[in-house]
């Protein structure tokens, strides 16, 4: 009963479980034998074989005018798996080609929770040059794959600038190839990170909370900041 269960789960109906496992266990069998053994109706048991047949889950051969069926591989039920893996790869690929129409030179977005700290790494691709104000590392030890996140930012062509604490000397953030480290004797609860025309605030405390403005002057404004602030941080 368990086995069906989980074949269900898999994709199968409860009938083609039944008739998959009949075969699985006692080996290559005629129609007519696998409905006795199971208590099936012959017609209800060849419609069962044909579905099966379809989804690669049994194969037959004929002998003696007769067709004999065989359980297939199990690993066959990744097949529509894989099949739509394969097609969903190919339509976000496509998907990724539509572009908005730029109507407003302006927008801003909020983002809340713990998937706003993840997001932040989509938000970042094709960035090459971040500039973070106030980084406090709650962010990147927030999530568990944000060294391997960090690393695919890098390989891409991302590098910047980071101000943070002294506090926070020896994070892990501060030793991230391509991306420069000084430090100031204050310290922020909310991060100011400047890219593209982006200005981006996050609190990656309690509630997990991302600000995103796309303003180029705002951007440029707060890049001029950020570079006043920079010659005056320590190393």
């Amino acid at each position: 009963m368990e086995f069906e269960q989980s074949l269900q789960k898999a994709g199968l109906t409860g009938n083609e479980a039944v008739v998959y496992l009949q075969l699985l266990k006692q080996g290559e069998q005629s129609a007519n034998e696998i409905a006795k053994r199971i208590g099936m109706d012959r017609t209800l048991g060849y419609t069962v074989l044909n579905h099966l047949l379809e989804k690669g889950m049994v194969s037959y051969i004929v002998k003696f005018k007769k067709k004999f069926f065989k359980a297939s591989d199990p690993s066959n039920l990744l097949s529509p798996i894989k099949e739509k893996e394969v097609f969903i790869g190919e339509l976000i690929e496509n998907l990724k080609q539509v572009k908005t129409e730029e109507k407003i030179e302006h927008e801003i977005k909020v983002y809340e929770g713990k998937e706003a700290i993840r997001n932040l790494y989509n938000i970042f691709r094709g960035c090459k040059e971040m500039l973070a104000l106030g980084a406090t590392g709650r962010a990147y030890d927030l999530i568990y794959e944000s060294p391997a996140l960090t690393k695919e930012l890098i390989k891409e062509g991302m590098g910047g600038k980071i101000i943070t604490s002294r506090k926070y000397r020896g994070h892990p953030m501060t030793k991230i190839s391509k991306i420069q480290t000084r430090y100031s004797d204050y310290e922020c609860e909310a991060t100011t990170t400047i890219f593209g025309n982006y200005l981006m605030i996050h609190l990656a405390k309690n509630k997990p909370l991302v600000i995103l403005i796309k303003n180029k002057e705002i951007a440029d404004t707060y890049k001029k900041h950020f570079a006043v602030l920079w010659k005056a941080a320590k190393t």
